[in-house]
Parts: C-alpha cells; sequence; structure tokens
C-alpha cells in the first residue's frame, strides 16, 4: 500500500513538472539574482558598427563620474553617438559594455540570458535592439528598443530608444551589487509592436551569429581595465555565487524547453 501511494505521489509531481515547464526552469535562474536600480540617466544604449560597418552590435556606456564626458549625443530620430570614451584611459570615469559579459535579458524576477539573445539588426529606415529565443523558435522575439531613423552613414553608432516597459537595471546577489546589466521589463510585452515578425526574427539570427564572431577577448581586456566591478570581474562572481546550484538549474533547463511565455 505504501508503495502505491509513494508511485501516485512521484506521478503527481512529474505531471506537476511537465505542466509548469520552462516556466519553472526560468524561476529557479531568477532566484539566484535580484535585480537593482540604476540612474538612468547615466547610461546610453548604443548600436555600434562591427567593421566596416554592414552590421552592428549593442554597446552600453555608463558616465561614472563627472571628471570627463563618456559620451556625446547629437541629432534626433536617429540620434548620433560619439563614443568618447575610446579616444582617452577611462578607468574610474566610464564603463562599457559590450557583449553578454556584460549584459542580459530579465523580464520580472526571472533571468533570460541562456533562452534570449541580445542583437542589433538594421531594418528598412531603421535600427532595431532585439531580443531573440536561443533555445526555443516558438517564443516571440521582442522589439527592446529602436533608433528611430536610418544612419546616413554606416560609421555611425546610433542612440537606441527603449520601448515604453524596458530600462536598465544591475544585477545583486544577496546584498552584493554586481557589474553585469539587465535589460530589464518587469511584465512581458503585450503590444504587437514590441513583437517582432518572424522573418525579421531569423535574418537578425544570422547577423548575431557572424557578429559574435567578432573579437571576444578584446573586448574582455578593454572592460578588464574599466573599473573593480567589470563585466568579466562580475563574471567571476557571479559563478562563485552560482556554486551555491549549478547543478538544480542544469537539470531544470535540461528538463523543460522554453514554452510561450
Amino acid at each position: 500500500m505504501a508503495h502505491s501511494f509513494s508511485f501516485a505521489v512521484a506521478i503527481a509531481l512529474l505531471g506537476t513538472t511537465a505542466i509548469n515547464g520552462w516556466s519553472s526552469s526560468a524561476q529557479a535562474q531568477g532566484s539566484l539574482f535580484t535585480a537593482a536600480p540604476v540612474e538612468q540617466s547615466k547610461f546610453i544604449v548604443v548600436g555600434a558598427p562591427i567593421g566596416n560597418g554592414a552590421r552592428s552590435q549593442l554597446n552600453i556606456y555608463e558616465q561614472r563620474s563627472s571628471k570627463r564626458a563618456c559620451f556625446a549625443v547629437e541629432g534626433s530620430s536617429p540620434a548620433v553617438v560619439d563614443p568618447l570614451l575610446a579616444r582617452f584611459d577611462f578607468t574610474g570615469i566610464c564603463n562599457r559594455y559590450i557583449d553578454g559579459n556584460g549584459y542580459s535579458l530579465r523580464i520580472g524576477g526571472d533571468d533570460h540570458g541562456t533562452h534570449y539573445r541580445l542583437s542589433v539588426v538594421k531594418t528598412d529606415g531603421d535600427m532595431h535592439l532585439l531580443a531573440i529565443p536561443t533555445k526555443d523558435s516558438s517564443n516571440p522575439t521582442l522589439v527592446v528598443a529602436r533608433a528611430g531613423g536610418a544612419a546616413s552613414s554606416d560609421s555611425h553608432f546610433l542612440h537606441l530608444l527603449f520601448e515604453p516597459g524596458w530600462q536598465l537595471m544591475r544585477r545583486q546577489y544577496g546584498q552584493r551589487t554586481l557589474g553585469h546589466l539587465y535589460v530589464f521589463r518587469e511584465t512581458w510585452p503585450v503590444s504587437s509592436e514590441q513583437v517582432a515578425e518572424e522573418p525579421t526574427a531569423e535574418k537578425t539570427t544570422a547577423q548575431e551569429q557572424s557578429a559574435e564572431q567578432t573579437t571576444p577577448e578584446k573586448t574582455t581586456a578593454q572592460e578588464q581595465s574599466a573599473e573593480q566591478t567589470t563585466p568579466e570581474k562580475t563574471t567571476a562572481q557571479e559563478q562563485s555565487a552560482e556554486q551555491t546550484a549549478p547543478e538544480k538549474t542544469t537539470a531544470q533547463e535540461a528538463s523543460g524547453a522554453p514554452g510561450n511565455p
């Protein structure tokens, strides 16, 4: 009798896990960290050209002190950004986040860095920052930010303006604030304007895969000189933090592919 009861309980638990699916996995990821607010005016989100400018990638610049300007902005729709920090030693003055070591997607209490990647794609007459699903193509591709117009030159850095509801936040572990940034939204978008069309998402995926083959090691070296809590050092801190439950998270991710949010 006891064996029959135990078997029934096991079946019930298995069914619950299957029904919850990816939602439970995402919550387990998010439970390791929280999100802390930042002063939005000290940051700028940028579509930065790669190589000859045929493609672009996401850069985020932070003004840490008033000693010297880290960037300048001119015009509108689109606004062109001059990355001034590239012309001086910005240690202690600016921060620069230029790849997945420095930023990731978070919605509400859940981290989606392993389920979504952030990619900049040029469209007809505009530039978009998209959040693209990496594990389940049935999940929506989200429009996170727009430039509001096309660049007049492929060498231009464009200011990307968040869609309503999106903002930057900083990753936090316990009481310790980390260097990693979240591109954050409290809830999943419901407006069709913030969900990209499927053909655009497929095109973006190819561009992003090519972009990610650019100089990641050089990026790491540049950010290591930025400050004591650079994205690279933060990554090491997070790796230490994640040792609290890495196997649990991995098992949960393996048991449930992401479904529609």
